[in-house]
């Protein structure tokens, strides 16, 4: 992202999720508050012309794999729950909602929100016009990684490393270096054992076929033309090779006829994932 600036990224992933809400029924995630983390404005503009959301040809692949990573996030949470799981880490938060429709018990379930510090601040502002209060078990962890660790970030933050958590990393590593990718994983795997990862990431052009490669073009020059240049991706054999040495277990990678299969069968709209985009799944 640009130094100072609000992510584009979060706002576009904001509006897939708010669409979603809007265009596909049933939903395949339930985000009541999608809309409003839009912004007045925005959500009002939505609403009247829905058709704004599908701008381009992918635009539904693209609503769809945002409803689906982040509904495999939730239900990989509420099964981590039932096995110690004590604290949610999303990783790069963006605009997203769950830490304010959270329907886990207090006493249960501590949340942490991990962000640049100009996006967080862009967030809480949203998050106050909307009227959005940020419920006492969400704490905030402003982390700019040109000066701090996600150590030391959760740390302040009052994060606690003894007890098992599910870390959510959703929509960011494009953005980020192969060996910055490692260190964080290396972090996670380092934690108590029960804890985990969701994640997601572009396949490499070189196992896309040609829309594939497209698409990985179109939305890579969009991004880099925000600021945000995509920076790494992985092969599905990469991904499970790197997560296998750091220590995980249980690893899973979904492709497209995996996720369609879990959370898009039967539905009479068409809505599905496309190619570029694979979820993994690891624990410790």
């Amino acid at each position: 992202m640009i130094e100072d600036k609000a992510s584009h990224t979060a706002e576009r992933m904001a509006l897939h999720r708010a669409a979603h809400q809007l265009l596909d029924h049933p939903p395949v995630l339930e985000d009541p508050l999608a809309l409003a983390m839009l912004g007045r404005d925005k959500a009002a503009a939505l609403i009247a012309k829905p058709s704004l959301a599908e701008s381009s040809p992918a635009s539904r692949f693209l609503r769809a794999f945002a409803a689906a990573r982040s509904r495999l996030a939730e239900d990989q949470l509420a099964a981590g729950l039932e096995h110690g799981v004590g604290q949610y880490v999303i990783l790069g938060a963006g605009l997203d909602t769950f830490a304010y429709r959270n329907p886990h018990p207090p006493e249960a379930l501590r949340v942490f929100e991990v962000d640049h510090p100009a996006t967080q601040a862009w967030k809480r502002e949203r998050l106050a016009q909307a009227g959005i209060a940020a419920p006492p078990e969400l704490s905030y962890a402003p982390v700019d990684f040109h000066e701090q660790t996600l150590a030391s970030g959760l740390e302040a933050a009052g994060f606690d490393p003894g007890v098992p958590s599910l870390f959510a990393w959703l929509g960011v590593t494009p953005y980020l270096t192969l060996e910055a990718i490692k260190a964080t994983l290396g972090y996670i795997a380092a934690c108590p054992p029960g804890s985990g990862v969701v994640l997601d990431y572009p396949q490499s052009p070189e196992v896309l076929d040609m829309r594939g490669r497209l698409a990985y073009k179109a939305l890579a020059g969009f991004s880099a033309a925000a600021g945000e240049p995509w920076l790494t991706n992985f092969a599905p054999a990469e991904m499970t090779a790197l997560l296998d040495e750091l220590g995980f277990s249980l690893v899973k990678d979904l492709g497209k006829e995996q996720i369609n299969e879990r959370y898009f069968a039967g539905r009479s709209d068409g809505l599905m994932v496309g190619d570029l985009y694979h979820l993994a799944t690891a624990w410790v």
